[in-house]
């Protein structure tokens, strides 16, 4: 069933794993990466830390593993695998283009409030053709403090001229509900099978397709 929503005037959406399948795609490559330094930590394990900054899921998955490799050599190994598995299987979640197209037409804002880096979070975007729909892009470098800190909700607020009551927030994980609750934001779960047992409490609703999504 689809839900109806106020008439927000600004819409901020998390990246991964809400607009785009890219956790269990990251889960694996951290997986993956671990394999190259002698550890074994199952994919599974990045639901712990989902939406987590960089720091936080690479030492989640060292203490696993029960590695200590470079970090930058670590970074390297896991770019290279996360990149193929996106070149290989990088799809827009359900209806989520059809959402921003929706948006797009009754001149809301929108917003791209991510803890990825923003090298990332631009060849996201292009390869999937959806850079002309984001007014505001916030990612890794433009806060000190990460998910579940507010930062970079309360940023997006000060960037837009906006209320928390204004703004509709995106996110598919605990740590970024968590955020977007402490900035005063509305938030919208979107729930997928790496996801499955997170909690999602704090969100107003939860949805697995953006059609369900009323405005």
């Amino acid at each position: 069933m689809g839900i109806n929503l106020k008439n927000y005037s600004a819409y901020l959406f998390d990246m991964d794993g809400t607009l785009v399948n890219s956790e269990d795609f990251k889960g694996i490559a951290l997986s993956k990466a671990c394999l190259c330094f002698g550890g074994h930590a199952e994919a599974i394990a990045y639901t712990a830390v989902m939406g987590e900054k960089w720091s936080v899921v690479t030492d989640h998955f060292f203490n696993i593993a029960q590695i200590a490799p470079e970090l930058s050599q670590f970074n390297a190994e896991f770019d290279k695998i996360y990149l193929k598995l996106l070149n290989d299987g990088l799809r827009l979640n359900t209806n989520a283009k059809e959402l921003l197209i929706k948006l797009f037409a009754k001149g809301k804002k929108t917003a791209i409030v991510s803890s990825e880096s923003t090298w990332m979070v631009d060849k996201i975007l292009s390869r999937l053709d959806l850079t002309g729909f984001f007014s505001l892009i916030i990612t890794e470098e433009d806060v000190k403090k990460h998910k579940p800190d507010p930062e970079a909700y309360i940023l997006a607020l000060e960037q837009f001229s906006l209320d928390s009551s204004e703004v509709l927030v995106f996110e598919d994980s605990n740590a970024g509900l968590i955020a977007a609750n402490r900035a005063g934001c509305d938030a919208v779960a979107f729930q997928h099978e790496f996801n499955i047992s997170n909690d999602l409490s704090l969100a107003i609703k939860v949805i697995s397709d953006f059609n369900d999504v009323k405005l």
